[in-house]
């Protein structure tokens, strides 16, 4: 069973390494999952390097929880990925890292404005928040499973970001769009704020593209 999806290990493979090789995580931390047909899931494994991960080095499970290649030891957030994807059956991918600045909004109560541009604002959903929770935990899991319903992106307190996606490109480009956002907030933020969107000009952006949001 394992053998039948040698593009898609291969896929989930290569994006871990292109966390690591962004700096969005370490060569220890951050990991991905990706739904498969049948009530399977691939995912990274635990105590391997990040930035070497091979395709014959992700695991697979199922969504219930048993691991189908024993010999892989999972990442120790297995279960939390498991929730988000039983809680939004709309979505594939799953990817949680700790890129540096976005992480620090994380462990702040300073607010991430995803006003601040134009394309922050069309790409991001609105920004979840997840209670804290120790890492590897059932509580963690229930937070962030509960958290990302109707999102696309999380905070976790004091712990990193995690995003989802249809694809395994998409949630990693919202990774890299979270980082961006947080930096961008940052340098603003430095220099005496931003000059954010105003109302009138989210509205015609909703209208250009055709969408309502609540945020």
């Amino acid at each position: 069973m394992y053998n039948r999806f040698i593009a898609e290990r291969e896929s989930v493979a290569y994006f871990m390494r292109r966390l690591y090789n962004k700096d969005l995580t370490t060569c220890s931390g951050g990991n991905i999952s990706f739904r498969l047909p049948g009530e399977l899931v691939l995912i990274t494994p635990s105590a391997l390097d990040k930035g070497e991960l091979q395709a014959d080095q992700v695991a697979l499970m199922q969504l219930d929880g048993v691991n189908l290649t024993p010999h892989l030891p999972l990442t120790i957030e297995w279960e939390m990925h498991l929730e988000v994807l039983r809680a939004r059956p709309d979505i594939s991918a799953v990817v949680h890292a700790h890129p540096p600045y976005a992480t620090a909004f994380a462990c702040m109560d300073a607010p991430l404005d995803i006003g601040i541009s134009s394309e922050i604002y069309l790409l991001l959903d609105g920004i979840a928040e997840a209670p804290y929770a120790p890492p590897g935990t059932a509580e963690l899991a229930r937070n962030v499973g509960q958290s990302m319903v109707g999102r696309s992106v999380c905070l976790m307190r004091n712990h990193g970001v995690i995003t989802v996606g249809k694809t395994l490109l998409k949630a990693f480009d919202l990774m890299e769009v979270m980082e961006n956002t947080a930096k961008m907030n940052f340098v603003t933020q430095a220099f005496g704020g931003a000059r954010p969107l105003s109302a009138e000009e989210k509205r015609v952006t909703n209208a250009a593209y055709n969408r309502t949001v609540d945020f």
